[in-house]
């Protein structure tokens, strides 16, 4: 027996009671169940350096869109949940914490400071997972994961040792992103190049023993300090007879040699180029070509080092003023040239980044990347958009060795040890306790951490219980889809995949959907620093979770930024409220009634219509569902229960239950038929407004566990009525033409009017027959007449034209004939415009010819269709005109 809803919807109170009912019932949570297909996702873990934005709210929304679907389409739905410990950006914060309390980092020591950190993480965390909440998010909390807790830190270790064991992790020194704040290396996926106004600075090195010079420009003077050679072309004829001499370094007055490299560019600039192997990594390949030394001149915070000379202690910008006030001085410079140019930032705290030779750990990629390559091109991985793929590989293709040390406390500390006797490296769980080089007993753990993308690149396997053969492991993994922005495709998707080929022998994932940003109003990105971020939360306190879910969905294509707009959240939750009215309406009429499914729908064609429209709107939904075209499903499903269900069929139904005395079984089909399709449509729209749609189902359907755990719709042909729908487009035409006309003569709703409706087609009457009680509700009429002519309607009633029929309505005195002629002819206009576009498409021969032949047809049935409009309309012109005479 169904129940009534309250008179308004209120998601505050609504929503925490809901999640609350689904959790404790653990509807989220999957088991190992051979008996059902699994279906896997992974949560991209948020950072735990703040709140949730924007973005997390359509990531996680999308997810759970997913999951939701699949588990009612009958999956045993897993959705990994979890938290990532940011290695950089949470050291900063905390530091920047300590700062505020007077604490010095360095002082309070590695020890209290993870202490601090770990005190930080379980306030972010929780406050991460409060958020998700009330969200609404379906994900599995009791596998609720974090990338530093015990299992994750495991496989993080077993990694580090396989890759080390097999050759593909070592140490050694090559040029490194270097940030000088935040006093790390960073990887090539954490610089943002940015466009930057800069100079090319042009100075002669003398050649010695000749009174030539070489003109050498550059856009960073300050690193000449560390210059070893200067190079050119093998080919490049200029400079033949001078390669294998020397160049004198200015300022530094050291000699360089002149090399010989295929690098150089000879058609570029002057053709030579100053060779710096500590401070380019394309220097860096030519110096060791030819046993070039290694000179850095730079401190970690970008001061210049004792290798400068007398510009040692200074910051960068102070040594590249100085240095090139010298060289004019000196009579070194030739000019200056304004030069735009990419630099490289760090993509965290958007300092300028400083390629520098360090010693590091790094990983080799060659052939590491080659499986993740391959698995494109053989399919076995995809992108939504497909347009994906090319970031992916062009990454992939042009990989370099990846650099996963970095100089923090906050990660997961490497596991080398060096022997306090000899040095020896030795790689292994835990403190070793014999060298294997020297027999010493006393070791030093290496200082640095991973790079937070080598724990998380891990994911998919490791919160599956990776590397032990767990039964979840097994049963569960791969996982399905990942859902993600593509701005970290190449940070972490292709380092999952990666990963999942070199330690699992799979690929983590089949499909890895991608989303855009959201941006403002303005199609600005939102950032901190132009104030233009929006809350979540906040939305959500005012608006409730299914508003804003619907809000960040509506519109949203695979792959494309989208912006947001306030007036969009209030839609949405007008939309809710408007399901809510709707539902309430029902659920009042259908009482404690016990329907019977009708026997038979010849007589109904409104019942038939909106049983079919929703038959074909659950096969298309599901389509666009399949083919993670959530933004498009979304408005087909909003289309259907606003103006569909909501403004037509409840409409057309009144009559029916408001006069259930005299036709029972007809006003028992009309509720039947509301309440079937109102539940159908709950399900479709459940997975974007689970709240909403779980609390109304839950009074429609009160036998049923839950909406949540009910199952999704499927297409029935028994619900195929192509007939009924056809009548009942002709019913809204007519409907919408007999409103149209009133408005715009502005007649009262209180004052009736019969209207005519003047049909040949017999089958097309009788489907009107049916619909009369209705019409007349809808369309403010005495009575509502079907027949065959003309026969007995006054000359001056109006006229609308609608396909296969005409329809009158007698105003008679009201009519403002002026005025109907100049509606009519605006018509005939309009109707003159179509036939002349439908003639040019049809009388070009490419269109013809090309066109698929279903389209082509449309057209001829569309030029047919609006000639015998402008016939009818030019008839009754002539008519009013004559008239009026």
């Amino acid at each position: 027996m169904s129940q009534n809803l309250e008179t308004t919807y209120n998601p505050k109170e609504i929503e925490p009671k809901l999640y609350q009912k689904w959790c404790d019932n653990n509807y989220f949570h999957a088991e190992v169940d051979r008996s059902r297909k699994p279906f896997t996702t992974v949560m991209p873990p948020p950072n735990i350096t703040g709140k949730l934005h924007m973005g997390h709210a359509l990531d996680n929304t999308m997810q759970d869109i997913i999951i939701r679907y699949k588990r009612m389409q009958g999956y045993n739905a897993l959705w990994v949940p979890g938290t990532d410990h940011a290695a950089i950006s949470t050291e900063v914060k905390v530091t920047n914490q300590l700062k505020e309390e007077g604490i010095d980092k360095k002082e309070l020591g590695r020890e209290k400071f993870l202490e601090r950190t770990w005190q930080w993480k379980e306030e972010y965390a929780g406050t991460i997972e409060g958020q998700l909440k009330k969200l609404g998010v379906s994900c599995d909390w009791d596998r609720e994961r974090f990338t530093m807790d015990e299992g994750c830190s495991k496989a993080v270790e077993e990694v580090f040792i396989s890759l080390y064991e097999k050759g593909y992790i070592y140490k050694g020194s090559r040029i490194i992103n270097w940030c000088p704040v935040c006093k790390t290396a960073i990887s090539d996926a954490e610089v943002e190049h940015e466009e930057q106004d800069g100079f090319f600075w042009h100075i002669k090195y003398p050649i010695i023993g000749t009174k030539e010079f070489l003109e050498i420009a550059t856009t960073r003077p300050e690193t000449m300090l560390g210059d070893t050679a200067i190079a050119v072309h093998p080919d490049d004829e200029r400079y033949q007879s001078i390669v294998g001499k020397k160049a004198l370094l200015p300022l530094v007055n050291r000699e360089i040699p002149i090399v010989a490299d295929y690098y150089v560019d000879k058609e570029f600039g002057t053709g030579a180029v100053k060779i710096t192997p500590a401070h380019d990594p394309n220097d860096f390949e030519v110096g060791k070509r030819h046993n070039l030394p290694e000179i850095n001149v730079m401190n970690d915070d970008a001061t210049i080092n004792e290798q400068g000379g007398k510009y040692a202690g200074m910051e960068r910008y102070e040594a590249r003023r100085a240095i090139v006030k010298d060289l004019e001085e000196q009579g070194y410079l030739v000019k200056i040239v304004p030069h735009s140019h990419n630099v490289g930032t760090h993509e965290r705290c958007k300092t300028t980044v400083e390629p520098l030779i360090k010693q590091q750990w790094f990983v080799k990629m060659e052939e590491l990347a080659k499986p993740a390559i391959e698995a494109i091109k053989n399919g076995e991985l995809k992108f939504v958009p497909e347009r994906f793929d090319k970031v992916y590989l062009r990454w992939l293709e042009n990989i370099r060795d990846w650099c996963i040390s970095r100089q923090i406390w906050w990660g997961h500390r490497i596991p080398a040890y060096y022997c306090d006797e000899c040095g020896e490296i030795v790689v292994s769980k835990g403190m070793p306790k014999v060298c294997p080089k020297c027999g010493g007993k006393h070791f030093t753990q290496d200082e640095d951490t991973l790079d937070t993308w080598f724990s998380s690149a891990l994911w998919p396997f490791s919160t599956l219980g990776w590397p032990e053969n767990t039964e979840d492991l097994d049963y569960f993994y791969p996982t399905d889809v990942l859902v993600t922005g593509y701005d970290i495709i190449f940070f972490w998707v292709v380092r999952m995949v990666f990963s999942g080929y070199a330690h699992t022998g799979k690929s983590p994932f089949h499909t890895v959907f991608i989303h855009g940003l959201i941006r403002d109003s303005q199609g600005r990105k939102m950032s901190k620093s132009l104030g233009n971020g929006i809350d979540p939360l906040e939305i959500i306190d005012q608006y409730g979770a299914d508003a804003l879910r619907m809000t960040v969905m509506t519109g949203n294509a695979p792959g494309n930024d989208m912006r947001f707009y306030h007036e969009r959240v209030e839609a949405s939750r007008n939309f809710a409220n408007k399901v809510w009215n709707a539902s309430r309406f029902i659920l009042m009429n259908l009482g404690d009634k016990e329907l019977n499914e009708p026997a038979d729908f010849k007589l109904r064609p409104g019942d038939r219509w909106i049983l079919s429209k929703c038959n074909n709107l659950i096969r298309e939904v599901t389509e666009n569902m399949d083919k993670f075209e959530l933004g498009i499903a979304l408005s087909k499903i909003y289309d259907f229960l606003w103006d569909e269900f909501c403004d037509w069929y409840i409409e057309v139904a009144k009559y029916r239950i408001y006069h259930a005395d005299e036709d029972a079984q007809s006003a028992n089909d009309a509720l039947w038929t509301l309440r079937e399709v109102l539940k159908k449509s709950l399900k479709l729209l459940h997975p974007y407004m689970p709240f909403v749609t779980e609390e109304i189902y839950s009074k429609l359907v009160p036998e049923e566990e839950a909406l949540m755990m009910s199952e999704w719709p499927v297409y029935e042909e028994k619900y195929h009525f192509p007939l009924a729908e056809s009548i009942v487009e002709h019913f809204k035409a007519i409907i919408r033409g007999v409103r149209n006309v009133r408005a715009e003569m502005n007649v009262p709703n209180s004052r009736k009017a019969t209207v005519y409706v003047v049909c040949e087609n017999q089958q097309l009457c009788s489907g009107l027959f049916l619909l009369s009680n209705a019409a007349v509700m809808m369309s403010s009429a005495n009575e509502f007449i079907i027949q065959k002519d003309k026969t007995g309607i006054a000359d001056d009633a109006v006229s609308i034209v609608v396909p296969d029929a005409t329809v009158y309505v007698p105003l008679e005195e009201l009519i403002d004939f002026a005025q109907e002629i100049e509606r009519l002819t605006k018509e005939d206009t309009r109707l003159g415009k179509e036939i002349a576009r439908a003639e040019g498409m049809l009388n070009n021969e490419k269109f013809v010819s090309k066109a698929p032949k279903a389209k082509v047809q449309e057209e001829r049935e569309k030029l047919e269709k609006y000639r015998q409009m402008k016939a009818q309309v030019c008839e009754r012109l002539e008519s009013l005109k004559a008239k009026q005479a």
